[in-house]
């Protein structure tokens, strides 16, 4: 498997260095970033293959390398989900996503997730996709630092993020109760499907409630991506300041 770009490389680096089997750097660049990744990699113990730009475009071509290409065993090992919530403590947020499918999508998905500090994102085996390259690489280094769960069946995980004392939210357009009206001071998990399609039927059915994100244009729904980076920010704000969850402030923020 092939890891590219300053940020997942070196966020392979801080996390897993002894994965890496080979890396390359292109010989032509001497900025700061590729002086700080060689100082990584250095002190990693792991020595670095200087490499014209040919070289690493036929390593990984038509990609958003950035002269940097490191050749890697395999994705780091997975996290089980009974292992995640016998390891984690209060309050817990995840991000569920049903139905997401392509790689870009789901690259972004787990940079929101990093940024929102989510202990993990979790999707079925099935109607949803794997940490590719692309995945990997929109990603910009979370999918090192963002646990990525798949699961055999999403009803049922649900069922068990629930019976730990989750919340399970899922987003849905024609709820009438909005994100801004929540209070969201305990565990949770957001539940989030493909654009277009929204929830399948039996995980709508498992969430202990439907919210929709207040959309004031022309268009009727956001990217999954942007949908996360909305209700994981709000969980967030309102972790952050306690006091100002749900009711008249938070209806106030949507009409803005």
């Amino acid at each position: 498997m092939l890891v590219f770009g300053f940020h997942a490389v070196m966020a392979r680096l801080r996390r897993a260095p002894e994965s890496i089997n080979d890396l390359y750097v292109d010989a032509g660049r001497s900025d700061p970033r590729m002086r700080e990744l060689l100082k990584l990699a250095d002190s990693a113990g792991l020595r670095a293959h200087q490499a014209d730009s040919e070289r690493i475009e036929r390593l990984c071509p038509r990609k958003r390398h950035q002269g940097v290409v490191a050749v890697v065993e395999a994705q780091l090992p997975a996290l089980s989900l009974e292992e995640l919530l016998a390891n984690s403590s209060a309050p817990l947020t995840l991000l569920l996503l049903d139905g997401v499918t392509d790689p870009r999508n789901l690259g972004a998905c787990l940079r929101v997730a990093d940024g929102a500090g989510v202990a993990a994102v979790i999707a079925p085996k099935d109607h949803a996709c794997g940490l590719t390259d692309a995945a990997v690489q929109t990603a910009s280094g979370a999918a090192e630092s963002v646990p990525y769960i798949m699961v055999t069946n999403l009803a049922r995980t649900i069922d068990t993020l629930q019976e730990h004392g989750i919340e399970v939210i899922g987003t849905a357009d024609e709820s009438e109760v909005g994100v801004y009206d929540l209070s969201l001071s305990g565990s949770v998990a957001w539940v989030l499907g493909a654009e277009g399609k929204g929830l399948r039927r039996l995980t709508r059915e498992r969430c202990d409630r439907l919210v929709r994100i207040p959309m004031h244009g022309q268009v009727e729904s956001l990217n999954v991506s942007v949908a996360a980076g909305v209700v994981l920010y709000e969980t967030l704000r309102q972790r952050a300041s306690p006091g100002t969850s749900g009711g008249s402030a938070g209806r106030q923020e949507g009409r803005t």
